[in-house]
């Protein structure tokens, strides 16, 4: 029997500016205490400032961008076999991937003190795009724990 609840599908929702659901997904992620208008304001204000410096490229895309240079392929999971414990890798799931981007993408932007979180963010997703930036590093760092305990991949069931 599984120890766990079931894990049911919610319905996918859209933002209203871009038609996106992973701008909508942005937007939860950024939202605290219930503060929907004010997280879609921080959001679009960051993707705007994507646009400013370069008018070539859609912003949307830089953010695609950003979201899919962060996503990690494999992470490790901890699985408990006779006693010990195993950092086991595993690949990721699309949808799991996607959180973790945006996940690490706010954290980082969150970190950044001194500055306004629209611009934070905005510097984020501009560095993600270009494959730097923290969250890269971080999904880096994800990848090469997974690479370094590739041999207890047998043990993941």
């Amino acid at each position: 029997m599984a120890r766990r609840k079931r894990v049911y599908d919610k319905p996918v929702h859209k933002d209203s500016r871009y038609d996106s659901e992973l701008v909508a997904h942005l937007i939860a992620r950024v939202m605290q205490s219930g503060k929907k208008s004010l997280a879609e304001r921080i959001v679009y204000a960051a993707i705007e400032q994507l646009n400013e410096k370069t008018d070539s490229i859609d912003p949307l895309d830089l953010f695609n961008r950003a979201i899919e240079n962060s996503k990690p392929k494999v992470e490790v999971k901890a699985r408990r076999v006779g006693g010990a414990t195993y950092q086991v890798p595993l690949e990721v799931s699309s949808g799991r991937s996607e959180s973790l981007a945006m996940r690490w993408i706010v954290g980082y932007a969150r970190g950044r003190k001194g500055v306004p979180m629209h611009r934070a963010l905005a510097n984020e997703l501009k560095e993600a795009s270009t494959g730097q930036g923290s969250a890269v590093r971080k999904r880096d760092d994800v990848h090469k724990q997974a690479q370094a305990n590739r041999a207890f991949a047998h043990f993941r069931f």
